[in-house]
């Protein structure tokens, strides 16, 4: 299909049995409604059924627990390379850093690779971070080969260096979940391009994480952060944002390309933020989301995505909001995965055309006469 439709909007770029988005049916991952995946599975559950198309029994989600936690260990070269990184890089920069550098490490020799790549992706990349986060910021050399089964207590475990509690474990394990995939969003669509040039794994989680790392996709969460840490009170944000709108200003975290109604993926993660704020008796940050929430709603009639109440929640849990977004990878390492493997098993080069709108062919003219 030839769509001459802005940002290939309601484009056909290709097929997939991974995920439905929207199409009235909400979102699935390989037919499992998110709210049944929210309600009764865990992450590594989610990123199993993605990556290797089934759910798992119980003696193989044991199994590839034990698996992801035996996978945590950085090499020698990598904590190198992360300790000669800026303090001041973005930690979306250090996860496609590292990426890169581990790909120079542990090769990908064949295609039959792609499914222990992608695992030991999932279950390194919070290392990655927080041992570059916690050499520079604490003058620590931490050891990342922690034991918790659970990828989100592991990294909350890695962030903190104490163990999280059960909420803050279920809220990161629910907000893993509901990231994990969605269809042919800009950074999958990344991978899948690098991945039908038939280059390796870690090229098209690179070109994925750089895709992610930009505010119109990923970055949304933290700029929704910036925007709620403005105001001290939910009247503050009222009246701050209808000076925005008035303004013009963009408002990062509504809308969405594919939901028209609503973002399914929000009242989980809305809950989230209320119960938080309810636990420590700090109101303020969901009070002001749910103000700018409903200033939205009524000005112009524009819903939260699930990146808006995402921005509290994580705060609530003391997650640095230039770690929003790396979260995100972490999660959607899983979906990017399954896209890769599903490219490279039916294989075309993706090769779209464009509608020249540029000059019509002209004479060309000598330096002395231009």
């Amino acid at each position: 299909m030839v769509s001459k439709t802005a940002g290939l909007a309601d484009t056909i770029a290709g097929t997939s049995s991974i995920c439905t988005v929207g199409k009235g049916v909400g979102l699935n991952y390989r037919g499992y409604g998110i709210d049944d995946l929210v309600a009764h599975a865990c992450f590594e559950e989610v990123a199993y059924l993605l990556i290797y198309g089934k759910l798992p029994n119980k003696k193989q989600l044991l199994e590839y627990q034990d698996q992801l936690v035996s996978m945590r260990s950085l090499p020698a070269a990598l904590k190198t390379i992360l300790e000669q990184l800026p303090k001041n890089s973005h930690p979306m920069d250090v996860l496609r850093t590292g990426c890169s550098a581990l790909g120079t490490l542990e090769q990908e020799q064949d295609f039959k690779q792609e499914q222990h790549i992608a695992s030991r992706l999932i279950a390194c990349f919070p290392a990655m971070l927080l041992y570059w986060y916690h050499f520079h910021f604490n003058g620590k050399k931490i050891d990342t080969q922690l034991k918790d089964s659970l990828s989100s207590a592991y990294f909350l475990h890695l962030l903190h260096q104490k163990e999280p509690s059960p909420d803050q474990v279920k809220m990161l394990d629910n907000s893993y979940i509901l990231y994990a995939e969605h269809e042919f969003n800009a950074s999958t669509f990344a991978a899948r391009v690098t991945a039908a040039t038939l280059s390796d794994f870690y090229s098209c989680i690179c070109s994925a994480i750089g895709t992610l790392r930009g505010p119109l996709h990923g970055g949304a969460n933290e700029q929704a952060f910036e925007l709620i840490s403005l105001y001290k009170d939910a009247e503050e944000a009222k009246k701050g944002l209808l000076k925005k709108l008035a303004d013009k200003e963009k408002i990062m975290g509504f809308g969405h390309r594919v939901y028209k109604i609503c973002d399914p993926r929000h009242e989980t993660i809305k809950a989230w933020s209320k119960k938080f704020a309810d636990q420590s008796g700090d109101r303020r940050l969901f009070e002001v989301s749910e103000a700018i929430e409903t200033v939205m709603k009524q000005e112009k009639n524009i819903f939260p995505n699930v990146d808006f109440f995402s921005a509290s929640a994580y705060s609530y849990c003391k997650i640095p909001t230039n770690m929003f977004t790396p979260l995100f990878v972490i999660s959607r390492t899983s979906g990017w995965s399954a896209h890769i493997i599903e490219q490279r098993a039916n294989n075309r080069l993706i090769r779209p055309m464009s509608e020249y709108i540029g000059p019509e062919p002209q004479a060309w003219l000598p330096i002395e006469e231009r």
